[in-house]
């Protein structure tokens, strides 16, 4: 056995950065689409790709941002979670939508193939922060919005994995409390 010392350092110390605490500059095309190629390998049952990119640049997380406030309006939600929503995409320079994709199988569990969409957020994360970029993973209501979906052009069995914020990150977060590993971990020797 051999250890990648390294990406073990790596996976021991990432941190997300807040969404709020990125800006540009971001990924040129060729930069995101390298970093969306390994967040794409991920494990894939059957190799069925339950799973597809949205990428939002700039002047479309900007439009996006007063589609939502008046969703979240519309749908009765409170008028400072909805702002709070939509500044998130009028304030971020690029996000990365995990649109999950599930595939017809006799196979493959649809568990499986929503497992595999986690999977790509958190690769994509991951792949991000490896090539220097700040990166976040969030969701909210907006995410389960089908108004807003469609307006994604996601089809209507597709929702969404998670939205990933990518960008400069102008500043580093203090890190967080960690799990407390002795809670997490059942050891069975027999």
């Amino acid at each position: 056995m051999s250890e990648n010392a390294a990406v073990m350092e790596f996976l021991l110390t990432r941190r997300s950065r807040p969404a709020k605490m990125l800006g540009g500059p971001v990924p040129d095309r060729a930069q995101l689409r390298h970093i969306l190629g390994a967040a794409a390998r991920v494990p894939d049952h059957g190799k069925l790709e339950p799973w597809r990119f949205v990428v939002l640049e700039r002047a479309a997380c900007q439009r996006l941002a007063p589609v939502i406030n008046a969703r979240g309006a519309a749908q009765g939600i409170d008028a400072e979670k909805a702002a709070k929503a939509a500044a998130t995409f009028a304030d971020s320079p690029l996000i990365v939508t995990v649109v999950a994709s599930p595939k017809p199988s006799d196979k493959i569990p649809e568990i499986e193939q929503t497992l595999s969409a986690g999977a790509v957020c958190l690769g994509l994360v991951n792949a991000a922060l490896a090539s220097g970029w700040g990166a976040n993973w969030l969701t909210g209501w907006v995410a389960s919005d089908r108004e807003i979906l469609t307006k994604l052009s996601l089809t209507p069995q597709e929702w969404i994995a998670g939205f990933i914020h990518i960008g400069t990150a102008r500043a580093t977060p203090p890190d967080r409390p960690r799990p407390d590993m002795d809670t997490l971990i059942t050891w069975l020797d027999e």
